[in-house]
């Protein structure tokens, strides 16, 4: 089948009268004209431009740099820069894709594709993720020889920043509870406690006040979550009065802040899109702060009695803890950064590059990460009741609630690779005449909230290597 920049798709493909686009001339080879016609499986183009991206079925060859002005479609010799190649520039995606497998059109290990005299130039970004770009790819036991041929990748996009969390501080705790007054009941119960849920579920309680009672005082409870670690302030309940008067209740821990999540160390996968890098990881929230403890209760007897006769001769209740504020939210990691592959062979293909050249371009650079949200603030408790004739006999107050841990900063992305070919499980032959060679890789994303000469979060540089061997995927474990 012949095809050139002035022909016609309503042609039938011949020498005299070829067709306009590539990909229908390739259809034409790998089925035949009409059903009485076999499948000549060869295209023979014209030197030019074609604007289109192309899916050559293994078994189909592409014949480029035809001279095709005095109509005898002959090689004119060394193609070069000055020569005429079969130009593939599609303004997006990947300008050749060499299939196998189901969509091979004769099956068979010795069945292989030519692709010869093309110059396939691949768009900067123009891969299936709007990042990457890649000039060829081989799919899964694709068979194909690249010769007298230039395969050009272009340039990978930077990563995306990441999502930064709220610039407002996550939701605060409630102030506590008062306690009833005393000579108010003969056992004043204690404040109820305050309660703040935050986003993810997650509770801060402030502690019950004490009950006020006749010959001692309630204790008030602790405020929750319990904390981690062993901080100045737990968050404990107050003693109720006894033969001393109340104690306060403590005020709750601080949510401990997140620490900066890491940067995106994996090298990616390879796959019948091209390559997918990987995101830096997210910024996990902080904790939540602990609710402050239940203040103790007073009692209303002593030496003396504290109420009037007349009334009720119960101590005043205790406050309530405030509740703590909610943790803040972590960052989103950065974007990888896009690669940048001349020709990519996938599981089970078979390439051969002879007397071409292989380039890859700029990597792109991965994406800072985002910054973490301050967390909420804690509240005061509630006051404790009034007392009356004696010290003993008045409520303690609630602790104040801990502050919620800031959010993590999170991590950056992965710098994008440049290769001239990268595979995976594939069969790659270079002759002495081939030219391979990488551009220059992206730089790694760094965390966020980090200076560039931190480390910290900082995502992986990406790798520039002629030809770069990926891990093959694990093979599945039967259920």
């Amino acid at each position: 089948m012949f095809v050139s920049e002035g022909g016609d798709d309503k042609n039938l493909g011949t020498k005299d009268a070829p067709v306009k686009t590539l990909q229908h001339a390739i259809g034409l080879a790998s089925s035949g004209r009409d059903s009485d016609e076999a499948a000549t499986r060869r295209v023979y183009a014209c030197g030019g431009v074609f604007e289109e991206a192309i899916s050559l079925p293994q078994g189909v060859d592409l014949w480029g740099g035809r001279l095709c002005a005095g109509g005898d479609w002959s090689y004119g010799g060394p193609l070069d820069e000055q020569n005429a190649l079969t130009v593939i520039a599609p303004p997006v995606g990947i300008p050749v894709r060499v299939l196998g497998g189901d969509d091979a059109v004769i099956a068979g290990d010795d069945t292989t594709s030519v692709i010869f005299g093309v110059r396939a130039v691949a768009a900067d970004a123009s891969a299936r993720d709007h990042k990457s770009s890649i000039a060829m790819i081989l799919e899964h036991g694709a068979r194909a020889i690249v010769q007298a041929s230039v395969i050009l990748a272009g340039n990978g996009k930077d990563g995306e920043p990441g999502e930064d969390a709220q610039s407002f501080r996550a939701s605060p705790g409630v102030v506590g509870s008062d306690g009833v007054d005393a000579c108010t009941a003969n056992r004043a119960s204690g404040a109820l406690p305050v309660v703040t849920v935050c986003d993810d579920g997650i509770e801060s309680t402030g502690g019950e006040g004490g009950d006020g009672g006749l010959e001692t005082g309630g204790d008030g409870t602790s405020g929750l979550p319990e904390p981690v670690g062993t901080p100045n302030n737990r968050g404990l309940g107050g003693f109720g009065a006894s033969s001393m008067p109340c104690k306060e209740g403590q005020n709750g821990a601080d949510g401990a802040p997140a620490e900066r999540a890491a940067g995106a160390v994996d090298p990616g996968l390879l796959g019948v899109d091209g390559w997918i890098g990987v995101r830096g990881e997210d910024g996990k929230p902080g904790g939540v702060g602990q609710g402050g403890g239940g203040g103790g209760g007073g009692k209303g007897r002593d030496d003396m009695n504290a109420c009037l006769a007349g009334r009720p001769e119960g101590g005043a209740a205790g406050g309530s803890g405030g509740s703590g504020g909610c943790g803040g939210k972590g960052g989103k990691g950065g974007g990888y950064g896009g690669a940048s592959i001349g020709i990519v062979a996938l599981q089970g293909s078979n390439l051969t590059v002879d007397a071409s050249t292989v380039l890859g371009a700029k990597g792109g650079d991965g994406g800072v990460g985002g910054t973490g949200q301050w967390g909420g603030i804690g509240w005061d408790g509630g006051l404790g009741g009034h007392g009356a004739a004696t010290d003993t006999s008045r409520g303690c107050r609630g602790g104040r609630g801990g502050n919620g841990g800031r959010g993590g900063d999170a991590g950056g992305g992965l710098g994008g690779h440049s290769f001239g070919i990268g595979s995976v499980g594939a069969s790659v032959a270079l002759s002495e005449t081939a030219m391979v060679l990488p551009g220059q890789a992206g730089t790694g994303g760094i965390g966020g909230n980090a200076t560039l000469e931190s480390k910290l979060g900082k995502g992986q540089d990406g790798t520039a290597l002629f030809w770069y061997r990926f891990d093959a995927p694990a093979p599945e474990t039967p259920q």
